[in-house]
């Protein structure tokens, strides 16, 4: 995907999403720890974690779906806990499940959820015209919602989410189990959207897609670890140097390093494939270049190439949950 085209968000006036130790707990298991975080007008923000991390318990919260154990939150000016119906009235939420009513048609969906929000009949008529424009669905309006593909399913999805123009849109792994050309597609609505004001956290597994926020958070063990644009978290949260490694037997390769890495040969912090190469996180990437090489010439795997590169966001993501996760076991430990 091509890198974020849109201009820095402006920090004045008040943020629409406002977290400040926010905490949830289940009996003795705490999902979300104190994280405080301001998502900024028309920004897109990236909430990004491992299964389990708390990313959708903290959507459930801001949403008034869940009441925190502890913490304040604000969305528009509304207190989730305390004005639920008023907030939700003026916010989208989108999951990756496409709550969508498989019997209806693409148009009926629209109309059904455009009237729960209590959109008039000529409002509603015109919103349906387009959001069908803007999910490309001309044509496809009369089809049962069951028949539509994954990716006309979650235009539609989305179009449903924001069918009475909510100021706020939280989406929530919208894209998982979608083609990677529907992807794309749909980071376009996405787009749209922010340049027409509307505030966006996205929850997302696919770091492309990461690459493509305003900012993000990282979240790991209900734990807030990082935060920042990703040329931010790139230049401050990447511990070590990544060297990128071409092979025409990058399964042996990995298998080799991993090996080294269990030993202790050789000072490999994160060793993993990435696309048709192989990421290597070294202390220095000058003094281990030529050791690592000769490590896999030893094995007799060929190296077409083996050089330094500006680590991905995959690549920080990684070094800080490992990070973040090891500190958390000190931690535990000392008690």
């Amino acid at each position: 995907m091509a890198n974020n085209p849109l201009a820095p968000v402006e920090t004045g006036g008040t943020d629409p999403v406002i977290a400040e130790d926010l905490t949830k707990r289940f009996g003795k298991f705490t999902a979300v720890d104190r994280v405080s975080f301001h998502i900024h007008p028309g920004e897109i923000f990236g909430w990004l974690g491992p299964n389990g991390a708390g990313k959708t318990t903290t959507i459930r919260m801001l949403l008034g779906l869940i009441q925190p154990s502890a913490g304040k939150l604000s969305v528009l000016g509304f207190d989730p806990v305390t004005q639920t119906k008023t907030m939700q009235a003026h916010v989208g939420y989108m999951s990756q499940l496409f709550t969508l009513y498989n019997d209806l048609t693409a148009r009926e969906n629209i109309r059904f959820y455009g009237r729960v929000y209590g959109l008039q009949r000529d409002a509603l008529a015109q919103r349906q015209r387009e959001i069908i424009q803007m999910a490309g669905l001309e044509g496809r309006e009369n089809t049962l919602t069951a028949t539509l593909s994954g990716g006309w399913k979650q235009r539609l999805a989305l179009g449903c989410a924001i069918v009475h123009n909510p100021r706020v849109v939280f989406l929530d792994e919208p894209t998982a189990g979608v083609d990677p050309i529907s992807r794309r597609e749909f980071w376009g609505l996405i787009y749209a959207m922010a340049k027409k004001g509307t505030t966006v956290l996205v929850t997302t597994h696919y770091m492309d897609e990461a690459e493509l926020c305003q900012r993000v958070g990282f979240i790991n063990q209900g734990r807030l670890v990082a935060m920042g644009t990703p040329d931010e978290l790139k230049q401050t949260h990447m511990h070590g140097q990544v060297l990128e490694i071409d092979t025409p037997e990058p399964d042996r390769a990995v298998r080799v390093l991993k090996e080294a890495q269990a030993r202790g040969s050789l000072p490999l912090e994160e060793v993993a494939l990435y696309g048709a190469q192989i990421h290597v996180v070294v202390p220095s990437a000058e003094e281990y270049r030529q050791p690592v090489q000769q490590l896999l010439e030893t094995e007799s795997i060929p190296v077409g190439g083996l050089a330094w590169v500006v680590p991905s966001l995959e690549d920080v993501f990684i070094s800080t949950v490992r990070d973040s996760a090891g500190q958390n076991e000190q931690i535990v430990s000392s008690q």
